[in-house]
């Protein structure tokens, strides 16, 4: 789960329109003759798919403000800077042609406005509203920049749309398709700036259907809920420890205490980790993903062998401080520390985490109740039945996780 965000954060620079950068955020602006997009978004999103056909000797022309180089026996893709500093206004057309904005059922026709680029590890503040327009109020592209890869360039856009009516809901979709490894977990963040301090949406994809955006704080806030839920029932390692908490709890009693130490745990560490009071050294994050695989590994083990009850509220709330660490760096891939309404979408993610944790309990809880009622002969079977593989699972991803720590010592 989080070794996808370890290599963002560690790895070099790929190519083959890799998606290096995996964040769209979009603002939002309520004026009254006309609403501003100021969009920030992943270069490869606009040219992925526009490579030319492959030719008689095997070469292709490149896409459209790229141009191509044999790296390694391999076809890269680079930013045409000369290009984009030309005519940077071909580029802004083919988001302004991918974006669909909806007031009712009028589709609003998009002028392009400014347009910049920056190689993604050197782009200008992005996450306020004016750090957006000061972002698009530079150099179209430095030349102080070397040559970067189309994967490791961001591009900011300003579309501006006629529109006397004031702030409306409204509902935004994205056609763009580029066929990439990864755009299916793209964050997507939208901060509606009809209100003061701005209302953050959360959707994580292409954004091929619509998002509705409205003026409601609860409707904002859901964004995030929806993406906790989701995050912890995508995440095999949190879901198999959840697992082998139910199953090692012999009443409703000792599982409500596992459960309440796992929230704490994890909801401290989600903070401080998410705030950055954690280590920074590359060796940190392969070592919390390998104590989270042990701690499958504890949890099994512990339902296996009838001594449940010494798993108490302080075991797992130490064992979910490492569960709330790997939270944490995902949270961080979508919120930068300087997003408005900060406490408002880190506590909607908790909750999410939590409704996603209460329905796994839910799925599995009832059916080994009834089981050890009505067959208690067998109960122990179906425990190592489900327990079994979970240390299996557990026990190779130990050793997968820990091979970049001991390769570093």
């Amino acid at each position: 789960m989080c070794a996808a965000v370890f290599a963002a954060l560690c790895g070099t620079a790929s190519a083959h329109f890799l998606l290096n950068v995996n964040i769209r955020v979009i603002h939002v602006v309520h004026e009254r003759d006309r609403i501003r997009l100021l969009v920030r978004l992943p270069m490869p999103y606009l040219v992925a798919d526009k490579l030319g056909p492959v030719s008689a000797d095997g070469t292709r022309s490149p896409a459209p403000y790229t141009s191509n180089r044999m790296e390694d026996g391999r076809l890269v893709h680079y930013l045409d800077a000369e290009m984009f500093r030309k005519a940077p206004e071909g580029l802004a057309a083919i988001l302004a042609d991918g974006l669909v904005l909806k007031v009712g059922t009028e589709a609003l026709q998009a002028e392009i406005g400014r347009i910049r680029a920056y190689p993604a590890r050197r782009q200008a503040a992005f996450a306020h509203l004016d750090e957006a327009e000061e972002a698009l109020s530079g150099p179209i592209y430095s030349h102080e920049f070397e040559a970067t890869y189309v994967g490791d360039t961001v591009v900011d856009t300003e579309l501006i749309y006629p529109y006397r009516k004031g702030p409306v809901s409204y509902r935004l979709r994205s056609t763009l398709d580029p066929g990439l490894p990864g755009q299916d977990d793209t964050a997507n963040l939208i901060l509606d700036h009809a209100s003061k301090p701005p209302l953050i949406f959360r959707i994580r994809g292409l954004m091929a259907q619509p998002l509705e955006v409205s003026h409601s704080v609860l409707k904002a806030a859901w964004t995030f809920v929806k993406e906790g839920v989701r995050h912890i029932l995508e995440g095999p390692d949190h879901v198999l420890f959840v697992l082998c908490l139910v199953l090692g709890a012999a009443a409703v009693g000792a599982l409500a205490w596992r459960v309440t130490g796992f929230t704490i745990g994890h909801s401290i560490t989600l903070t401080l980790g998410f705030f950055g009071y954690v280590p920074r050294g590359e060796w940190f994050i392969p070592l919390v993903e390998t104590g989270i695989a042990l701690s499958i590994l504890y949890a099994a083990v512990v339902a296996l062998t009838s001594v449940g009850h010494r798993m108490t509220t302080p075991v797992t709330a130490l064992l979910g401080l490492l569960h709330g660490l790997g939270f944490s760096f995902v949270l961080r891939e979508i919120l930068n520390l300087e997003s408005p309404n900060l406490w408002q979408s880190l506590l909607a993610f908790n909750i999410g985490i939590e409704i996603g944790q209460l329905l796994i309990i839910l799925a599995l809880w009832p059916i080994l109740h009834f089981i050890a009622g009505r067959f208690p002969r067998r109960i122990a079977l179906v425990r190592w039945a489900i327990a079994l593989p979970c240390i299996l699972v557990a026990t190779i991803w130990t050793g997968e996780r820990a091979m970049p720590i001991l390769s570093g010592l």
